[in-house]
Formats: C-alpha cells, structure tokens, sequence
C-alpha cells in the first residue's frame, strides 16, 4: 500500500507549529499585557482627567534630611554607615543605610498615627496580566513617602490578590503562604490551603501578598537554613516587611549580585529581620525586583545580574503615604 505525504515534511511542520506555540504561550505568559479591572484611585483619575481636561499631576514636597546613623539591628558585625529621616506629624521615618554579611541593606523604620497610611498599588493603577512599571514610576503616581516592590502577582495566574480592601483574585496556590495585613494594622502570615480570599477580606483583610514565604511568627525564625523561593540563588537582592508593634513597622531592602553587595539567603534575611524585633515578617518579590523608594529617590542599587544597576518593572508596590 502506498503511503501518502512524506514522514520528514509531517515531523518538520510538527515541529515548527510546536515552536510557535512554545513561543507564543511564552510571549502571553511574559510580555502582552491584559488589564482587567481598574483601581477606585485610578477610575477617578481618569474621571478628573474628563472633567477638566487634564490630570492634576501635582504632588507633595516630600524632604529628607540626614541624621545620625544608629545600628539599626542587635546582630554582631552590623555597621551603620548613614541614615537619612522624615516626619510630617501623621508619619515618621528613618531609613538607614548598614552593611551586614558583606551585603548592604536599606532599613526603613516606620512609625504612623493611623494604619491607613500603609498602602498598596497597583502598576498604572490596574490589575491585569504584565501590566508593569518600576517601583519608582508607581510610587510617584501615588504620591508615596516610602515604598518597596510587593509581590509582583502579575507573573502568576495563582495566589490571592487584595489590595486596599478590594478582592482582585481568589484562586489559591497550593502550599502558598501569604501575608494578610488588617484594617487595624496587624499582620498574620497564613496558608492559602486552609483560608479561602473571602474569607479574609470579611475578617478586615486591606492588604494580601502573596509571595513569600513568612520570615518571622510570633518573634520566632520560621525558615530553615536551606529554604528558598523555587530556583532562586542562596544569595539575592531582598525585600521584606515586618511589624514591631501597633503602627511601628519596618521595610528592607538589600542589595545582591554586585561586587559591593553579596546578598542574602532567606534564612539570613529571616536573622537579620528577627534582630529588629519583628514580631511578624515576610519574604517579598527579590532579585531584580528589589527596590526602595523614599522621598522620590531610589535608594538602593536595584539590579537583575550585577551588569547594570537599573529598576526592574513590577506589577505593584507597598508604600506608606
């Protein structure tokens, strides 16, 4: 019997039709950008915009001033090299620049009168799928005192996602921790395996991350000395949130990957946040990611390979303001 076509051509097509799926599977998951619901602050921006014709882009004159640099931390070796502070009356902060462990960290300690002032936002003020901006671009459109990268919740399809009170996503991710910030302020890190999203935004949920894992519970180191985030390296650019007491918070950053900066483990970024007397501390977006902003400055020496010392485009941010 005579057989039609040839084996080769049919591999051949197969193969390249498989090559443009990969590709553009990749290209979807990685580069398009798919907007699916604006934030409150956003829509009525763009209404101002309709109104008057232009958006009021004014913002706020924020100052830092130097000041004495105090070790922030009770660890051994911890060197406190500047600080730098801000306060308004509503909102206090001190961000000190210290090296520990060969790496260089960025120590914002902050104190406010209403947790109201800790926020989240969204890039463009939207949530969608690789919709992004830099920490710095985000947090000038919101006017932010202080702010760090969040979670980058747009480079995964799973994982809660509420911002400022509003439920976005509640499809969870199995063994997922998350940290979930309160109307009151407060912090708990819990599983998204044994609460569901509505659940926690009906017991006061404002903020929930979803990134991880929790660094300190109850006081307590909750990583072991080999625990990392999937394939990263041992030792990375950081970013963690902790709380001290009733709106006294703390914010790092460390830098990695460079000759001036090794980085850390999760484990060491756990010692360094527990040193600070967190009572609950916990694991954000890291490497390229890691960024601080404070007072319309980059802070920290934000890089994805040691090569080149730029901010890498996020999908959201915390900030106090």
């Amino acid at each position: 019997m005579k057989r039609s076509g040839k084996p080769g051509t049919v591999l051949a097509a197969s193969l390249v039709a498989l090559a443009l799926f990969t590709s553009y599977v990749a290209f979807d998951t990685f580069v398009i950008p798919r907007a699916y619901a604006k934030t409150t602050a956003q829509v009525q921006a763009e209404g101002t915009e309709a109104e008057d014709g232009e958006q009021d882009t004014e913002t706020a004159a924020y100052t830092a001033e130097d000041t004495e640099a105090v070790n922030p931390s009770s660890l051994d070796g911890v060197s406190a090299v500047s600080a730098k502070t801000y306060s308004d009356g509503n909102v206090s902060i001190t961000v000190t620049t210290c090296t520990w462990q060969d790496t260089t960290l960025y120590v914002a300690d902050v104190t406010v009168s209403s947790a109201d002032a800790l926020k989240t936002a969204l890039a463009d003020g939207t949530y969608g799928k690789n919709v992004t901006e830099t920490t710095s671009d985000i947090a000038d459109e919101v006017n932010a005192i202080l702010a760090v990268n969040g979670d980058f919740y747009g480079a995964r399809d799973l994982g809660y996602v509420i911002r400022n009170g509003v439920l976005y996503r509640d499809s969870a991710s199995s063994g997922q921790e998350d940290l979930v910030i309160y109307a009151d302020g407060s912090f708990s890190v819990i599983s998204e395996d044994e609460v569901m999203a509505q659940e926690l935004l009906d017991a006061g949920a404002q903020q929930v991350l979803s990134f991880g894992p929790g660094l300190v519970e109850n006081g307590e180191i909750s990583v072991t000395e080999d625990e990392e985030v999937g394939k990263a390296m041992a030792s990375n650019p950081r970013t963690a949130i902790g709380i001290l007491s009733d709106n006294h918070y703390v914010f790092v950053v460390a830098d990695g990957r460079t000759s001036e900066s090794a980085g850390f483990s999760l484990y060491e970024l756990a010692e360094f946040m527990q040193s600070l007397g967190c009572t609950t501390a916990y694991n954000l977006d890291g490497g390229g990611s890691s960024t601080m902003v404070f007072c319309g400055e980059v802070v920290n020496q934000p890089t994805t390979n040691g090569s080149t010392i730029k901010e890498r485009k996020v999908s959201d941010i915390i900030y106090v303001g």
